[in-house]
């Protein structure tokens, strides 16, 4: 019975080193207290798992580990001797000094290191200290091949590190080290960088200025969509690392895109209350359509004998009788088909206003999976709806209802786009408390490209700039991406799905096709009632031509 004792005491004690965890928290405890005003938030986690089971290999690194997270894997110790080797490149560019003694004022950043990171790091101090400076040297020696100044690329790679650079030195010939220096769990806190910077160059703003540069040009090879904010806008002090800088310059904060879509709201009220005055009057509306009937009646009399069939006072007039109409026996079967023609557009308008709890709760329910419905591409397209490019961010998107036209922003697919795009969502749904507004802009490109045509139709309109194989690859790409963690609501995007929807649902080409499907080709009821009817008119013809002579009525001759 002590043997097995003993081992689980050997395992855990192997595992988990109890005095050093008290030492460490300890020394936490002392230092924070010390300093409150320096608390760095978690920046790096681990990707949740909802998000890992479905596709493992866009998170987890498969050619370099950076940071603690995945170091200690062995099919990526071949990566060993080169970040050895970016560590000597680092040793004759520290004016004078030694490796160690960068060591060593990474050892004095350790509690801000391990701040950065969700999971509990199992290392020592300077074991945590040599491997954040020589990983660190390592990302600085791979991003100095992207560094931009005054449009040139300049290019300071070490031999060890040649063969992963193409002749041309602005591209990398192994693109699985730029997808995994990108993911969540390979980030290192880019105070790291800053600080290898500022022992190599003359002053800090010089050295911010090569870290910029290396960064814009890093993000002008990755990022899917072109740079809209200012480059000089950006502080790179304010970043904590690598996919952190992506996400803020692919992704607007919450309140930039509330401000720029709090107008439309305004508009948006007064449209809604000038329309509740408007249609208080049903009288009123059925004069004026009459009139614009008779005064126009050269003008497509049968477009607006339409319009006014179809006109909320026609409809008030119709109900009335409906109510007695429907309890006439065999009338009934009717009553669905109908109302789906005439009414349905009304309860959708008149949930949201007649009901104000259900509305207000509508707004801070988180939606469900299937609440994010929206028509296809070639749906869309079918029903008259037109695509244009844009040159923005997401907060660009838009449907404009008059000229019928759904504005996306340009996204370039590549073989690198799908792991970031991915990522990015991991981080979104990691740290964001806010709105997921980049997770929503991939579930609405998941909902209108379901099949390669519609992928081909964006590739077409200049959407989508597809350096792909093929567009079954994009299509692919985007309904690979339907898991996420949580849910929750965007305004302006889901503004733009609810007046999408609008539009294509009042279609009479949409309504006469989800007719036939719901009320006829799946409704025996009403074929039985069809049926019914078609009998009744035979038995009767049948009656009436026993009575009177059909063939002479007819004039038919009898062979």
């Amino acid at each position: 019975m002590s043997s097995p004792k003993g081992t689980m005491s050997s395992k855990s004690n192997r595992n988990f080193d109890e005095l050093r965890w008290v030492i460490q928290i300890r020394r936490t405890l002392d230092e924070e207290l010390e300093d409150d005003d320096n608390e760095f938030p978690v920046s790096i986690f681990n990707v949740p798992k909802t998000l890992m089971s479905s596709k493992p290999d866009s998170y987890i690194p498969q050619q370099v580990a950076l940071g603690p997270y995945h170091y200690w894997r062995p099919e990526l110790y071949e990566m060993e001797r080169y970040k050895l080797s970016a560590a000597k490149q680092t040793q004759k560019q520290l004016q004078n000094l030694k490796f160690q003694h960068l060591v060593d004022h990474f050892i004095k950043l350790e509690p801000k290191i391990r701040a950065c990171y969700h999971k509990y790091l199992a290392f020592n101090g300077e074991t945590l200290a040599w491997m954040m400076a020589v990983d660190a040297s390592f990302l600085l020696e791979f991003l100095h091949i992207y560094a931009i100044k005054e449009g040139k690329v300049l290019t300071r790679v070490s031999s060890r590190m040649s063969h992963l650079v193409d002749f041309t030195g602005r591209k990398l010939a192994d693109n699985m080290i730029l997808r995994d220096v990108v993911m969540l769990e390979n980030q290192i806190p880019l105070f790291l960088l800053r600080k290898i910077l500022e022992f190599q160059y003359s002053t800090l703003e010089l050295a911010d200025d090569i870290l910029h540069s290396m960064l814009m040009g890093l993000f002008k090879e990755l990022s899917p969509f072109k740079i809209t904010k200012k480059i000089s806008s950006i502080q790179v002090t304010e970043l904590a690392h690598l996919l952190d800088f992506l996400y803020y310059m692919i992704v607007p904060k919450s309140e930039e895109s509330s401000e720029i879509h709090e107008a439309e709201d305004q508009n948006e009220a007064i449209n809604d209350k000038e329309g509740l005055l408007s249609n208080s009057s049903h009288v009123k509306l059925l004069i004026k359509e009459i009139w614009k009937l008779l005064s126009k009646l050269n003008k497509g009399l049968i477009r607006y004998l339409k319009r006014v069939l179809i006109s909320k006072p026609v409809k008030l007039v119709l109900k009335l009788p409906w109510a007695i109409i429907t309890h006439i026996p065999g009338f009934f079967i009717l009553k669905q088909p109908v109302e789906y023609f005439f009414f349905s557009q009304d309860k959708e308008d008149i949930k949201p206003e007649n009901d104000g709890s259900s509305s207000m709760n509508s707004i801070n329910k988180p939606p469900l999976m299937e609440e994010i419905n929206i028509p296809s591409v070639m749906e869309l397209c079918k029903a008259g709806v037109r695509f244009y490019p844009i040159n923005g961010d997401i907060t660009t998107i838009s449907f404009d209802q008059k000229t019928v036209t759904f504005y996306l922003p340009t996204i370039s697919l590549d073989v690198n786009t799908e792991i970031i795009l991915r990522n990015i969502v991991a981080y979104e749904t990691s740290t964001a408390s806010g709105p997921l507004v980049f997770t929503r802009y991939t579930e609405l490109m998941n909902g209108i490209i379901d099949t390669e045509e519609d992928a081909k139709l964006l590739r077409e309109k200049g959407i989508i700039l597809n350096h792909l194989k093929s567009d079954l690859e994009v299509a692919d790409l985007w309904n690979g991406m339907s898991k996420s963690v949580k849910l929750t609501k965007v305004p302006f995007l889901d503004r733009v799905i609810k007046d999408v929807n609008k539009y294509y649902n009042g279609k009479w080409k949409v309504k006469a096709g989800r007719f036939m499907k719901i009320y006829v080709f799946g409704s025996w009821q009403f074929l039985t009632f069809l049926a019914t009817i078609l009998l009744l008119l035979l038995m009767t013809l049948q009656a009436f031509c026993s009575v009177y002579s059909c063939a002479r009525i007819f004039h038919v001759k009898d062979y």
